[in-house]
């Protein structure tokens, strides 16, 4: 088992602009936590959806089935609830119905105590040439470390 866990969602920076972050708590089952200590757990394709009774819930969150749960074994890809302060839902339920916005989760990871955080941001989607600018940004970034480590040497 690792030590420390913490599942990034890769394709959600290059994808969107973040506006704010948050870390919520997740309603995990018993199996669900185990698969998520031994790391088989995936977020890339998963976003955040409000139910009718103002709930946030993270959609498409792959976690895998335990390998030695028998018929209580969870669904792989079920609906997860997102635990957040009444306030903390409220402006984002107001921010994704007024101006459009997205929330999607950008790392799951295991606290201190041992519990599951999924760390979420509301993200406002990028349009082709920002795509093209964050490729060249980065590309640049490489050529730059590329360059200082000859130098150094």
């Amino acid at each position: 088992m690792q030590k420390t866990i913490n599942i990034k969602n890769k394709k959600a920076k290059f994808e969107y602009e973040f506006l704010e972050t948050y870390v919520a708590g997740l309603v995990l089952s018993g199996t669900e936590i185990k698969s998520i200590r031994l790391g088989k757990a995936s977020i890339t394709e998963s976003f955040c959806e409000f139910n009718d009774l103002g709930e946030l819930f993270v959609i498409n969150m792959q976690i895998d089935e335990y390998s030695h749960g028998s018929h209580y074994n969870h669904k792989p890809k079920a609906e997860r609830k997102l635990l957040l302060n009444k306030g903390e839902l409220k402006k984002l339920g107001k921010e994704v119905k007024n101006t459009g916005l997205t929330i999607v989760p950008l790392n799951l990871f295991i606290n201190d105590n041992g519990f599951a955080k999924v760390k979420i941001a509301l993200a406002k989607g990028k349009k082709l040439y920002d795509k093209r600018e964050s490729i060249k940004d980065r590309d640049n970034k490489r050529n730059l470390d590329r360059i200082k480590k000859n130098f150094n040497n």
